[in-house]
């Protein structure tokens, strides 16, 4: 109750002053103090919006009991139990349990080790500690605790400005604004729209620009965020391959519940015992039923998550590796993926384009007193320069934003209090009336502006970064804001150079072998990206530059953007409407970036991707983590994806050829025969023990083939597949059936046995020709695929001679009888070889 009181104590907080709230929430501008923030942790719980913990033990156990068709099963054999044979009942439970605790056991060693490497990309927050600055996870911020703000932070919970200076706020996730809000230290009325709370930040939200600090007084649930979560019980948008998954599923459910229904109501009206009908159709369900289809995604994903950490990728969401091994087209920004990120200051020149002391001066005291996000450019000034900075005072900053692309310093000296205006060239152009000549006179900018554009595309042509300087004298003002960026005079330009990687040319070639297109966004002048594009192996690209792509409709640019292998002087806001363009135009669309203008961007993709050195708010919106900042991580990375979809895939092909021919073949069986042609507890054993190769697909080998192209999820070619190989396994079952009960007239505990050895083995050695396209004798299996194939097989052929065959209804057969068996396998493995490359010369999956 303590707690709720103190959480509506403090529901309008924005209506309180920052003294008022921190005494409310037992605080203070130091912030809270370890022992006292453990304790909140305890209290108010994590930092998360759904208050529900992670899946416990015991509920992954129970999960793989959930299945409508087991939880029949268990009713129907306690109801056997009751009143008719208990053994068999026992065995029932016994074998659906085992296989329970199987998945259980694959699932938590999967979750486990994706939990891990969830850790190594945890978003982390600043918080103050007793006063000394410290970064915790995002999941331990508790109310009353005072966060460090600035550029590129996530704003982790619903908090109350202390201290502000030029700060922006990104609301569109809350309120849909796409510009950003300004806010500020003030007390506003209680009855202020969300919209209009100017001295509130929201959990969700990201700082642009500027700097702050703030308390927190809402996490968690308790959020405007999670709130509207709450409400809507918010999920991530379903991805291709979940949602191919999900219409799988659904259809494999309406054939078997028309399937069993059938079965179960012609067998009763064949005068065969009820309840053992309804257990032997129950059976049949879930023979035919993948269940093991939701654990095997989680095995092979996780597995997939490892293999692609040992590659330096780190997989956020794990449905986004099917994706990313389906992404054809990767978007990318060029600074430090396609370079090497370490920019070098060239040189600073006049208007001109003469070597200037004066402007590299200023250059460096700009970089010097800037304190907004780090950035290769200011470092690159600050390492590249040395003067003496003892006559400098700074006194006022206007950080950097996307909008102006600018950032001012103020400084005094000797002569009074001086602007210095650093930015992308145009913008800051468009501030200046005058500009400065060598000797220092004052001339207006119209005169030279030709002349400065002359010689920023002469150098853009060589490949050189270019950002213009300008200064401005304001006398004693020490406060400067937005509007004081105006009539400056122009200094001069500094240009950069930042060298294209090593070896990105090959790694440009290596995605464009994967199928995997390189489209580069960037925010640079079009002859800097021309000039890097050619030299990292792009043969006459084709451009589209920002001002042509404003005026260019939707419908315009999804008919030409796939042409498109350069799109320069982007804004930050179009790289969310190129992305969407490649989508709509049928493109599986990745896209890498680290900024806080690629959030957007981010989100619309396919795949995100960011890098672990990214701003907290690109890194939290991204799918994927690149511990390192280079595109040839990528190239093994799309492998991987691949490698896990591939082998999704065969235990969906395997689910849906033997199995269910399997299966369909003793539904059909069973209605002419005058017993059922096996047991519950045989079928239940039958999907038991075929489960066990399937379980180890996750560690396959891949063909190559498999690998060079991006693969869809395409559900009308595995119904194609499920029919064709399932009418194949289902004649060689029924020539099975022929030869036992015809030709060999063999009784019915022989007959069950030796379909029961015919089901196993074919559906096991199978495995091994449907895991290739190539001939099954020529790909190479992985180690535990084979070794439990093989190991099932030769379980399979000693059961019936066993201690336990009696309890499971089998009987040994005579040697000729198994040699028989033993023939028509071998015939239907190379039945199946031949369908196979036939089918596949027809059917594209």
């Amino acid at each position: 109750m303590k707690e709720k009181s103190k959480r509506s104590e403090t529901i309008r907080f924005w209506s309180l002053t920052p003294e008022e709230c921190l005494t409310r929430l037992d605080s203070d501008r130091f912030g809270l103090s370890e022992e006292e923030a453990e304790n909140r942790l305890n209290r108010f719980g994590s930092n998360r919006l759904s208050s529900k913990k992670e899946s416990s033990v015991l509920s992954l156990f129970f999960s793989q009991f959930k299945s409508p068709i087991v939880l029949l099963l268990f009713f129907a054999a306690g109801l056997s139990i009751i009143v008719h044979d208990s053994t068999d009942a026992m065995i029932i439970l016994g074998i659906v349990f085992v296989s329970g605790v199987l998945g259980f056991w694959q699932e938590r060693g999967a979750m486990n080790a994706v939990s891990k490497l969830l850790a190594m990309v945890q978003v982390r927050v600043t918080v103050f500690r007793s006063g000394s600055r410290i970064d915790i996870p995002l999941e331990e911020v508790v109310p009353g605790d005072v966060l460090s703000l600035s550029a590129g932070d996530i704003i982790p919970a619903d908090c109350l400005l202390l201290e502000s200076k030029d700060l922006f706020v990104n609301e569109a996730t809350l309120t849909g604004e796409t510009f950003a809000e300004e806010k500020f230290t003030e007390t506003l009325r209680e009855d202020v729209p969300l919209s209009k709370r100017t001295n509130s930040l929201w959990m969700g939200t990201h700082v642009v620009s500027g700097e702050a600090k703030a308390l927190v007084v809402q996490t968690g649930k308790y959020t405007e965020f999670g709130k509207i979560s709450e409400r809507l019980k918010l999920r991530p948008m379903e991805t291709e391959f979940e949602t191919g998954v999900r219409r799988f599923g659904f259809f494999l459910l309406h054939v078997t519940l028309l399937l069993v229904i059938a079965i179960f109501v012609i067998n009763v009206f064949l005068d065969k015992p009820v309840l053992e009908s309804f257990l032997f159709s129950l059976a049949l369900a879930v023979g035919l039923t993948p269940q093991l289809l939701p654990a095997i995604i989680s095995i092979n994903l996780s597995h997939g998550a490892k293999q692609m950490a040992e590659k330096k990728v780190i997989v956020k969401r794990l449905a986004a590796i099917e994706n990313f091994g389906n992404m054809n087209i990767i978007c990318s920004d060029k600074t430090g993926t396609l370079t090497e990120g370490t920019v070098k200051l060239r040189s600073a020149l006049d208007i001109y384009g003469n070597e200037n002391e004066n402007v590299a001066l200023h250059a460096f005291l700009n970089a010097s007193f800037e304190t907004g996000f780090v950035n290769a450019i200011d470092q690159s000034i600050r390492t590249d320069l040395n003067f003496d900075l003892s006559g400098y005072e700074k006194q006022d900053e206007i950080p950097y934003d996307f909008l102006r692309k600018r950032l001012t310093i103020l400084v005094s000296h000797e002569d009074g209090h001086r602007m210095i205006t650093k930015g992308a060239l145009t913008n800051v152009l468009d501030v200046c009336s005058s500009a400065q000549t060598e000797n220092g006179s004052v001339v207006a900018i119209e005169t030279v502006r030709d002349s400065i554009h002359r010689k920023y595309e002469e150098l853009g042509v060589q490949g050189y970064r270019i950002l213009g300087l300008a200064i401005k004298e304001i006398g004693s003002k020490s406060k400067i804001d937005k509007l004081e960026e105006s009539n400056m005079i122009f200094l001069g330009l500094l240009s950069f150079f930042d060298p294209p990687k090593k070896n990105v040319e090959k790694t440009v070639a290596d995605l464009k072998n994967l199928g995997v297109s390189l489209k580069v966004i960037t925010g640079d002048n079009r002859f800097v990206a021309a000039s890097l594009c050619s030299k990292i192996g792009f043969s006459n690209p084709k451009l589209l530059c920002g001002p042509d792509l404003e005026n260019m409709s939707n419908e315009a640019l999804i008919q030409q953007v796939g042409g498109v292998d350069v799109f320069a002087e982007v804004e930050p806001n179009s790289k969310e409407r190129i992305i969407l363009a490649l989508k709509q135009a049928g493109n599986v669309v990745g896209y890498i970036g680290d900024g806080i203008n690629d959030v957007s961007a981010l989100h619309s993709s396919d795949v995100g991707i960011s890098v672990e050195q990214a701003v907290d708010v690109a890194k939290n919106a991204a799918d994927l983590v690149l511990l390192e900042k280079d595109l040839g991580v990528l190239v093994d990375g799309v492998k991987e994806g691949r490698i896990t979809f591939a082998n999704t895939l065969k235990y969906v092909f395997m689910a849906t050829s033997a199995n269910f021919g399997n299966m369909f073949s003793m539904a059909g069986v069973s209605l002419f025969l005058p017993f059922l042609p096996l047991l519950p507890k045989q079928i239940l054993l039958t999907n038991f023990l075929t489960d066990f190769p399937e379980m180890t697909i996750a560690t396959d080998r891949v063909d190559e083939e498999m690998i060079a192209s991006p693969k869809r999820w395409d559900i009308a070619a595995i119904r194609k597949f499920m029919i064709v190989f399932g009418m194949v396994s289902s004649f060689f079952d029924y020539l099975t059936f022929a030869v036992l009960h015809w030709i060999l007239q063999v009784n019915p505990e022989q007959f069950r046995t030796g379909w029961f050895l015919e089901s196993v083995v074919s559906a096991s050695l199978i495995v091994l020709v449907i895991r290739t396209r190539n001939a099954f004798y020529k790909s190479k299996p992985g180690r535990a695929l084979f070794a439990t194939t093989l190991a099932v097989v030769a379980v399979t052929f000693v059961l019936p001679f066993s201690p336990i065959a009696e309890t499971f209804g089998l009987v040994p057969l005579p040697p000729m009888f198994l040699g028989i068996l033993v023939g028509i396998v071998a015939i239907y493995v190379s039945a199946a070889e031949i369908v196979k490359r036939v089918f596949y010369r027809k059917v594209q999956i």
